[in-house]
């Protein structure tokens, strides 16, 4: 089948392409839609393109972050004011997948993949989408949720708050191929600290579920607490709370639910 590629200057007419198309895709790195054409797709019949400059860009200069969802991951590497999110985009295949793969597309990226979008939901971010009723804000979850919906809706951006630290922030990756490589889980938090107290805590997970999700049981037991021992042995014992994992070539349900309270013992504590 014969796949035609329509290409726009402006966001809002690629975005008006994609909602009266089903069968459209929009192709920003092309790492997730050229594999799925490559390997004979059939239902992608157009796909859609967009020059607008305002996809690429980068704005760290106030209190919010904004990542345009052409950003690639190679270009947050390069960005020294982004040197907490370097972890996550790392971790993003290699060289030649960092260099294409884009922020926007990460939010798509199935199981045992989209790593990157765990570290945007353990940082709460809101998702800047164009589409047929026009443009709005949805908060990561929200979007997560719907995601296998949100076919004819364009990503504009990612933002969210800067951590009020560097560790505040903390990301690992449990590959069996490293850096590189489908995830057998990955694990972020966001640990805000006031005085000695924990508030608003955030722990999100991937591969423990179809898309990504928050362990809000491990974020309970950290709450209002300080970092100590007894602290993140009580969120490690219920971080396998709420999860349901699926098998795969790298891991078992099974082996995912019995390294997952391992893991997030080891990030908390900051053990390598």
């Amino acid at each position: 089948m014969p796949v035609t590629v329509k290409t726009f200057t402006s966001t809002n007419e690629a975005a008006a392409a994609l909602s009266s198309d089903r069968s459209a895709r929009y192709l920003g790195g092309g790492t997730l839609v050229m594999r799925a054409l490559n390997e004979g797709d059939i239902s992608i019949s157009t796909v859609v393109r967009a020059s607008d400059q305002a996809m690429t860009r980068i704005d760290t200069s106030g209190a919010r972050i904004v990542l345009g969802a052409g950003v690639t991951f190679a270009r947050i590497l390069a960005e020294r004011d982004l040197a907490f999110l370097h972890a996550p985009a790392r971790s993003i295949g290699g060289p030649a997948v960092r260099n294409m793969g884009t922020v926007g597309g990460n939010l798509f990226a199935p199981v045992p993949y989209g790593d990157f979008t765990v570290a945007m939901l353990a940082l709460d971010a809101v998702v800047s989408v164009q589409g047929g009723l026009g443009g709005r804000e949805i908060g990561i979850e929200e979007f997560l949720q719907a995601r296998d919906r949100q076919t004819g809706t364009l990503v504009l951006a990612i933002s969210f708050a800067k951590p009020g630290s560097t560790e505040a922030f903390r990301y690992r990756k449990i590959a069996r191929i490293k850096p590189k490589g489908g995830a057998v889980i990955t694990l972020a938090a966001h640990l805000p600290v006031n005085g000695s107290r924990i508030v608003g805590a955030r722990v999100a997970l991937g591969s423990m579920a179809p898309t990504p999700i928050r362990a809000r049981a491990a974020e309970r037991a950290l709450e209002g607490r300080a970092l100590d021992t007894s602290t993140i042995n009580a969120a490690a014992a219920a971080a396998v709370e709420g999860t349901s994992p699926g098998d795969n070539a790298l891991a078992s349900a099974w082996y995912r639910r019995e390294i997952v309270g391992v893991h997030l013992r080891r990030l908390l504590s900051g053990q390598e």
